[in-house]
């Protein structure tokens, strides 16, 4: 089986992407590289220190839950092609056409999908992996607002086919999690939970009888930008009391959930 990657170049995306190699014959990676030092290096997110405290605490987390990984170069049928984040939609699809010929395409952490290459992801039924929970939370930093919202039953990722629209494809599944040990390490363990789960039902081919459902997005509770994620809104979630158990899941929320317990 051949799969195609599009991701970024963070420890859980390097994970995503030895993950995916153990269950495909060839692996093709599309790899936009972006700066592992946010709130440090200007880019998406404000230079400052209350901004490089929250990601440092990301970045412990994940270090914590994906160790430090790296794309493990002896495995000889992963092919990476590595852009600069932002250029995705420069590349015609004759430069991506090696990478555009496989069985399943995946998308995690890649940049907004525009034009040609999303009709044909379209077409090929790609799906994407979603760090929030839809249709209740869609846009950027979903499960930062989600504890920012006192929500913490609807941390988690969704698992769903691409669309032009941001986040608002048909569901497949949501993949959450047990490992309520701080509110850091359970967003990112969130992820983890996807990732395991897709790469178990593309190696059983269980990802291809899931009905996919449309979002109802009446449900919505916040659809966030990146500009919302200032200084200011980071300082005041610090000072805020996050209980990850002050609501119970609730699986009526929830499409067929997966749920990482280990």
């Amino acid at each position: 089986m051949k799969i195609t990657l599009f991701t970024s170049n963070k420890n859980r995306h390097n994970y995503l992407i030895n993950l995916l190699s153990e269950v495909s014959d060839e692996l093709y990676v599309i790899q936009e590289c972006g700066t592992i030092f946010p709130g440090i290096v200007p880019g998406h997110y404000q230079v400052s220190s209350i901004i490089k405290k929250y990601f440092e605490n990301v970045n412990n987390a994940q270090s914590h839950l994906f160790g430090n990984s790296y794309v493990n170069n002896k495995k000889k049928n992963i092919k990476i092609l590595p852009i600069i984040s932002g250029d995705l939609n420069q590349c015609s699809m004759n430069l991506l056409s090696d990478f555009l010929k496989s069985d399943v395409y995946v998308v995690f952490g890649s940049s907004y999908i525009k034009g040609e290459l999303v009709d044909f992801l379209v077409k090929q039924k790609a799906i994407n992996i979603h760090a929030g929970v839809s249709p209740y939370y869609r846009g950027t930093d979903c499960n930062f607002w989600a504890l920012y919202d006192d929500n913490p039953h609807l941390v988690g990722t969704t698992i769903h086919l691409i669309s032009k629209g941001l986040d608002s494809g048909p569901m497949l599944y949501h993949a959450m999690s047990n490992l309520k040990s701080n509110p850091f390490e359970y967003t990112m363990s969130t992820i983890k939970s996807a990732f395991h789960s897709i790469a178990e039902r593309i190696k059983d081919g269980s990802i291809f009888t899931i009905k996919p459902v449309f979002q109802d997005k009446i449900k919505e509770v916040r659809y966030s930008k990146k500009s919302e994620f200032s200084e200011e809104l980071v300082k005041e979630y610090f000072e805020k009391k996050i209980d990850l158990n002050s609501k119970k899941f609730d699986n009526s929320l929830l499409k067929e959930p997966f749920f990482l317990n280990n």
